[in-house]
């Protein structure tokens, strides 16, 4: 089994069409924080897949998605998170069954 790493992925999509699209392919691969942030427990396998189906929704010199490797998700990838106010909980680590 391949190793999985957590990662936070968040977007800024500037029409409201790809939005939508970049946000249902996002429910695909992770749990949603807030509605442009989520958090995806991938291998290096799904890691590409995702860029690559985000890469085909998205134009690239108007949109930005961030991908920021947090690391294994029973370490780092829980620990280094701090809520204020309403705090979503974080999924426990495994793989997402669409």
């Amino acid at each position: 089994m391949a190793q999985r790493k957590r990662y936070l992925v968040a977007y800024d999509i500037r029409e409201d069409k790809r939005l939508r699209r970049v946000h249902k392919t996002m429910k695909g691969y992770g749990w949603p924080l807030q509605y442009s942030v989520f958090i995806c427990d991938l291998d290096r396998i799904e890691l590409l897949a995702l860029r690559t189906d985000l890469g085909e929704i998205i134009h690239h010199a108007a949109d930005s998605i961030a991908i920021v490797d947090l690391g294994d998700p029973i370490q780092r990838g829980s620990e280094c998170f701090q809520f204020m106010g309403v705090g979503a909980r974080l999924p426990t680590s495994g793989p997402v069954i669409v």
